[in-house]
């Protein structure tokens, strides 16, 4: 199934299922891992550290793994930044 959508005037197109990356922000590595660990659950995934902030106060990682469609993407992305470890997803 193929999605297409406009983000600041630009056509992006997606082919799902397809492999997605959210960059995962929090105040430390470990709440970023157990936040991954209680939502995607089963699913493989690949978590790798992104950057730390300059003052050092935050981390970022990706958060990469299969979604299904856009209401999965969609769903992972809500879930992640409802998390209490987590500050942001982009």
């Amino acid at each position: 199934m193929a999605i297409t959508c406009e983000i600041n005037g630009q056509q992006l197109k997606l082919d799902y299922p397809c492999s997605w990356c959210y960059k995962v922000v929090a105040l430390e590595r470990a709440g970023i891992e157990i936040a991954v660990m209680e939502i995607v659950l089963e699913r493989h995934y690949t978590l790798v550290p992104s950057k730390a902030s300059t003052s050092g106060k935050y981390i970022s990682m990706n958060l990469e793994f299969l979604v299904h469609n856009e209401d999965e993407r969609t769903y992972f992305y809500e879930t992640l930044k409802a998390h209490p470890h987590i500050k942001m997803v982009l």
